[in-house]
């Protein structure tokens, strides 16, 4: 990806030199908690891996270089994805683009959604219009989940910010009041529809980003088209020694958030991402 030398976000929080914060971390049942109201969208890693949840906290530790060219990367990304949203929302959903802020945090972090752990990678707080990461997710991916590349690491900040969009034009709010008066396999389903949705507005940023920045080079959608395999439920599930069990999926299945990523990056279209409608509902 061309990234390098271009325009940065004024919108990142860079807390990762403050370390882990709050006593003890979520712990397990935090997380379950968490997961169980729907608060958060993001990546559920912990069935493969639990380091980024056990690391000590590090307070007032320095940021390593690599640390701020993630921190770099993250930011010229976060502009991009401002600079697309800002027109495309306005011209396809008629609404105004109202930037998040973009937590960087290392271990724990509190948000307006309750306590997190690293362990349940980067996730979107509707309450606070913030999205959070661990840069170190993105090590993870790539020694881990066999998802490395600049490529695959946008394609996590772009679905992030799907989330966002959602936010902005009413689903998320819709989807998460149905989710609490749902069954848990029904709340599972619609997860899965929403989260394949921003995978489809995932697409949509890197068509917009690469037409109007001549972002993406050669393997870079196949690089995100890996990462979206990586992510699939049943890869997790799969990786985890665990038989794949589609009733408990939250995200999609591998093929389905490639399916929705290409979707959208195919079409450029806000429409073509109702993963509600072709679901029937």
């Amino acid at each position: 990806m061309q990234w390098r030398g271009r325009r940065g976000s004024r919108n990142i929080d860079d807390r990762r030199s403050m370390g882990a914060r709050g006593a003890g971390g979520v712990g397990i049942v935090g997380m379950l908690v968490v997961l169980a109201f729907g608060y958060f969208f993001g990546v559920d890693i912990s069935p493969i891996v639990s380091e980024l949840d056990q690391r000590p906290a590090a307070t007032g530790q320095p940021l390593s270089e690599r640390d701020q060219v993630y921190g770099e990367f993250v930011s010229v990304i976060l502009a991009d994805t401002e600079e697309v949203w800002a027109s495309v929302l306005l011209e396809q959903a008629n609404v105004a683009y109202r930037d998040p802020t973009l937590v960087l945090f290392r271990g724990q972090v509190q948000s307006a959604c309750g306590g997190a752990s690293a362990a349940m990678g980067p996730f979107y707080c509707p309450n606070d219009h913030k999205v959070y990461l661990d840069t170190d997710f993105f090590d993870l991916m790539q020694q881990k989940m066999q998802a490395g590349g600049d490529a695959a690491f946008a394609y996590v900040i772009a679905h992030e910010v799907g989330h966002h969009v959602q936010n902005l034009v009413g689903t998320l709010g819709q989807v998460n009041a149905l989710r609490s008066r749902s069954s848990q396999a029904d709340s599972n389903a619609l997860s899965v529809l929403i989260e394949l949705q921003a995978d489809c507005y995932a697409g949509i940023w890197a068509r917009q980003a690469h037409e109007r920045f001549d972002l993406l080079e050669a393997g870079d959608l196949q690089e995100a088209m890996d990462a979206a395999h990586a992510v699939g439920d049943d890869v997790i599930q799969s990786g985890a020694g665990r038989t794949p069990m589609p009733d408990s999926f939250t995200h999609g299945s591998a093929q389905q958030r490639q399916h929705w990523l290409m979707r959208g990056y195919n079409s450029g279209q806000m429409a073509q991402c109702d993963t509600f409608g072709a679901a029937g509902l």
